[in-house]
């Protein structure tokens, strides 16, 4: 699993026309120039170039609409959008958050019943346009339940909508923004598209100082009709929730990018710079930290990479991405966080200077981790599927690599959002047994060991109403499945094994750390304490395969990437 370099990567594993498009997006990057791509970032710069070029090449259009709505090579792939996604990321979160919330703005469009506006949309996207998802509310952020936006009917049967929303990325220039609102008189949930051009839509301003335009807007006695409608009741609901599924996955490929791009300069800078008769790579804990940093994100890409391939081969009756999902929002971003940190810890003073790419990662990658829902958010989901996962597995189907060119129907058409508890899983104990290496041996001793923990000494009443306490459980509990994707995926693209148990070796420490802070915890009983005790381990020590991993994969990356200035 490589890291990302603009200048090298074939994009083998893709069709034609679609390699064509991310060689053509490189290019724009690359032609447009490092030094204008800082310039337009610090002086907060509309990326009106960036749309053209999407709008010229008809890139949102052939990416985002479903094949039965576009022509020629229009399809939602989300193998391809993966790779888009880590484009955008790699050149600055300002494009790619444009893309992103066009995504989410498209979401209850696709997954709603009105034809005719999905005709249009397509038509729209066609012509360049971007689009928005008018959810969040100043008062209430994204607490669906508390939404203000008010729906009322007419005699006449048609609609006015009043009300206000905030943090809505694109809604100073979508062609639709999609409202999420309830209805005045049935106090039902409903979904419908507004047009910002309109002279009562009440732009009030960006909420945000950066590139990106993140808007309040206010709707006063906004004229919607029947055919502006796209979802009503529960189906509204769940389309608002569903499309948060689609829209948080690319979280953490946006976070890959930046860490890709920032690794490869980081790298090169440190490789250059001799301090004390020494170049800075040559220090221990400099390969230490830099080799951390590059399996962190070597990690991160094998995890959601195999996301992808639940997400694709989805049903209602194999609902496992509703784990890894939010399990590539939350722990793939904040991994994301980690690998910035490592790296600023090496090139230290120059990650602050204005000509560097990592000045501007340093900030971006802090968004990633609050961005739809914040990590305690997906963390409460995530809980809920725990029990099922360690302790009821199912018979289901493995799961190919799933890269061939193909529309992916099921993300919108995923059915109802409740029963998250009842969703099942396969063993995933046949993955961890399914490698034989050292540290993912003593990982399986930890694994075993968390679930004496909850089986012995589960939370008391008082302790699953700590959000505190839950999280630290949650934390224990995701290095389980982030672990069990990362060797499946690493069997099925054949990851050299050095690569693996390297990984392993920074899994088991964050598993002890984890362990610790449940064992730190005021809370915890004495019981919990001794089962967490037994959590805590070490890697194995194998200086031959830290070498030649530091050798081959890491220090090889020196001089190999500069962003066309």
């Amino acid at each position: 699993m490589k890291i990302l370099n603009p200048k090298t990567e074939t994009f083998d594993h893709l069709d034609a026309p679609s390699r064509e498009i991310m060689k053509k997006t490189i290019n724009f990057f690359e032609t447009r120039g490092k030094e204008q791509l800082k310039a337009d970032y610090h002086a907060k710069v509309w990326y009106a170039d960036f749309l053209e070029f999407i709008k010229n090449e008809k890139i949102f259009y052939t990416l985002l609409t479903p094949s039965q709505y576009g022509k020629g090579e229009c399809r939602w792939d989300t193998t391809r959008n993966c790779d888009f996604n880590e484009i955008l990321g790699f050149y600055g979160l300002p494009y790619w958050y444009t893309w992103q919330v066009t995504i989410l703005g498209l979401g209850p469009i696709w997954m709603g019943t009105n034809e005719d506006l999905k005709k249009e949309t397509a038509l729209r996207l066609e012509r360049g346009d971007i689009f928005a998802f008018g959810l969040s509310e100043k008062e209430h952020g994204a607490d669906l339940y508390s939404t203000d936006m008010m729906l009322t009917e007419l005699p006449d049967g048609t609609f006015v909508a009043d009300g206000g929303k905030y943090y809505i990325g694109n809604a100073n220039e979508a062609g639709f923004v999609s409202v999420f609102a309830r209805d005045s008189d049935s106090d039902e949930y409903v979904f419908f598209t507004a047009d910002p051009r309109h002279e009562n839509y009440e732009l009030v301003k960006n909420v945000i100082s950066n590139q990106s335009y993140v808007a309040e807007f206010g709707l006063h006695a906004y004229p919607v009709n029947p055919s502006d409608i796209l979802s009503r009741g529960e189906h509204a609901w769940d389309s608002a929730l569903n499309t948060i599924n689609v829209g948080k996955y690319n979280l953490g490929w946006a976070s890959i990018g930046i860490c890709s791009h920032a690794l490869l300069e980081g790298i090169t800078h440190a490789a250059h710079r001799n301090l004390y008769g020494k170049y800075v790579t040559e220090f221990p804990h400099v390969q230490q930290l830099l080799t951390d940093a590059w399996a962190r994100l070597a990690a991160m890409k094998i995890f959601a990479r195999r996301n992808s391939d639940y997400m694709r081969t989805a049903s209602k009756e194999d609902r496992r991405y509703l784990l890894y999902n939010p399990l590539t929002k939350m722990k793939v971003t904040t991994q994301g966080e980690e690998v910035i940190n490592l790296i600023w810890d090496v090139i230290a003073a120059r990650g602050f200077e204005k000509d560097t790419y990592f000045e501007m990662a340093a900030i971006e990658i802090r968004g990633l981790p609050k961005l739809e829902g914040t990590v305690h958010v997906n963390m409460a989901l995530v809980v809920k599927f725990m029990a099922n996962y360690l302790f009821a597995p199912a018979e289901l189907p493995e799961i190919p690599v799933v890269d061939q060119p193909g529309n992916d129907d099921f993300l919108f058409d995923q059915g109802p959002t409740k029963g998250l508890g009842k969703t099942v899983f396969h063993d995933f104990e046949k993955a961890y047994a399914s490698m034989d290496l050292p540290n993912i041996a003593i990982f399986r001793e930890q694994i075993a060991a968390l679930k004496d923990l909850l089986l012995n000494a589960p939370p008391d009443k008082d302790q699953t109403k700590d959000i505190d306490f839950l999280l630290i459980l949650g934390e224990l509990f995701t290095v389980v499945p982030y672990g069990q994707l990362i060797i499946e995926n690493a069997l099925l693209r054949k990851v050299e094994p050095d690569i693996v148990d390297q990984i392993f070796d920074f899994m088991i420490r964050d598993f002890s750390k984890h362990a610790l802070q449940l064992y730190s915890k005021s809370s915890s009983t004495e019981k919990q304490m001794e089962y967490a005790l037994k959590i805590i381990k070490k890697p194995r020590r194998d200086t031959a395969r830290f070498n030649r991993v530091w050798e081959n994969h890491v220090l090889s990356l020196k001089d190999t990437y500069e962003m066309n200035q």
